[in-house]
């Protein structure tokens, strides 16, 4: 049931002057689209009747079946700070996609999966939060305007002004985030030289991976308005920190509103749901991979030595482990997934984390016990000894897990697992036929 009603937008558009509207949705890859429309044609798309054509969008439909429909969430209506024109202003709202009878959920949609996977959770009488942390890294631009990889500042973890450069940059796009319903818990310079990060208020599921489409949306434009470049390639710059986004979860029961993970009576304090949670997050987290670290550059960040965890263990504190629980208890129990970056498509990544936590607890599964040591100072020898396994260390090998693993197909449906799959094959082939730089300067003149 949405907090805000039709007549409320008609009525924030009118009082706000605003003239255009874009109507948001985000395709298979986690790229996000918009339809910008006219504020005469606002009540029409309240009442689901803005068509769009699905198939020019990566991964949706084929051209014979391209009519689609968009059903905007009315509870993401907001205006748009940056796009104030004297008193002319725009507003946005996200959309689920819809097929062509217009009350069929498009099952290519990222937003209608997460969905399907929530109606779930609620089956079972929980809600699911979510906190992400967002990194990202902001680069100058060159005389032309393009993106260069000279950082913008050299500053380090915490550091202040002058040092850090980007503060002024970060400031704006809270103050933009905070004036579209965010509440901004943090923000920062980060470890690596031109890297930050601004942590935003943990929410319910599907509203939070709407807000990472647009944090990240919201990133990019206020660093153009700054001239610089904000990405959030997990891995821009060799031998330094890459930016993840670790994804904080937790259960809620519905009839209480209270955390299913903690247990003041438990080991650790946590209920057995949180146990199960994380052992199913641990046997199906390979055949994830593929969609919390989507891309050829996520599995160079994945690497030990730079925080980033690729080793499959979890501890209440060790930062080399795949799977955190931090400190806080009481309604902050939660678990945290360290692996992903901020290229996945929130709604799938996010999706498939839930799906494989209630996964845990529908079979009662057990976690191997914590592990609290560094596990980046094992040999392979010491690894093998104790057992421990890692993720894939290249996209090709992450597709291989998500194709072995039957879970990921029935959690994404068909559709999504097909296109989506094939894409990243796509991805894998075209750069394993380049030729690199680093093959250049390593091969042409020595042979």
């Amino acid at each position: 049931m949405s907090k805000l009603t039709k007549e409320q937008i008609l009525q924030s558009a009118k009082e706000n002057h605003v003239e255009f509207v874009r109507l948001q949705f985000t395709d298979l890859f986690g790229i996000m689209k918009n339809v910008a429309i006219t504020v005469s044609q606002l009540e029409k798309a309240l009442d689901n009747e803005c068509m769009f054509d699905g198939s020019s969008i990566n991964g949706f439909v084929r051209i014979d079946e391209s009519d689609m429909y968009l059903h905007p969430d009315y509870d993401s209506w907001a205006i748009v700070p940056w796009r104030k024109h004297e008193e002319i202003q725009t507003g946005r709202l996200i959309c689920s996609v819809y097929m062509s009878d217009n009350k069929t959920p498009f099952e290519g949609d990222p937003r209608n999966v997460f969905q399907k996977v929530i109606d779930e959770a609620k089956e079972m009488g929980y809600g699911f939060n979510v906190g992400p942390e967002c990194e990202f890294f902001l680069f100058k631009l060159d005389e032309e305007g393009k993106p260069t990889t000279e950082v913008a500042d050299k500053a380090g973890y915490f550091d202040l002004n002058p040092i850090d450069h980007g503060e002024n940059c970060r400031r704006d796009i809270c103050l933009a985030l905070e004036e579209m319903g965010y509440i901004i818990e943090a923000s920062h310079h980060e470890v690596a030289e031109g890297q930050h990060e601004i942590d935003f208020q943990f929410g319910e599921g599907l509203m939070t991976a709407d807000r990472v489409m647009t944090f990240k949306h919201v990133v990019k434009t206020y660093a153009t308005k700054h001239g610089l470049h904000a990405t959030f390639m997990p891995k821009p710059i060799y031998g330094i920190n890459g930016s993840g986004m670790h994804t904080n979860m937790s259960l809620y029961e519905l009839a209480t509103g209270k955390n299913v993970f903690d247990d003041p009576d438990g080991d650790l304090g946590l209920s057995k749901e949180a146990y199960a949670f994380i052992a199913g997050i641990m046997e199906h987290v390979k055949g994830i991979a593929a969609f919390s670290n989507p891309t050829v550059n996520s599995y160079k960040r994945l690497v030990p030595g730079y925080e980033a965890p690729s080793y499959l263990v979890w501890s209440t504190s060790n930062r080399s482990c795949l799977v955190r629980i931090p400190a806080s208890r009481g309604k902050g129990t939660r678990v945290e997934l360290r692996c992903p970056d901020p290229t996945c498509n929130p709604y799938l990544e996010m999706a498939l984390c839930l799906a494989a936590g209630l996964d845990g607890i529908k079979r009662g599964l057990v976690p191997q016990p914590a592990y609290d040591e560094n596990v980046f100072v094992l040999s392979d020898e010491e690894l093998k000894e104790k057992g421990i396994d890692c993720l894939p260390g290249t996209l090709e090998e992450a597709i291989a897990e998500a194709e072995k693993d039957p879970f990921v197909r029935e959690t994404l449906g068909d559709h999504v697992f097909e296109n989506y799959i094939a894409g990243k094959k796509a991805e894998w082939d075209d750069y394993r036929t380049k030729i690199s730089q680093w093959e250049i300067d390593q091969y042409l003149i020595n042979y």
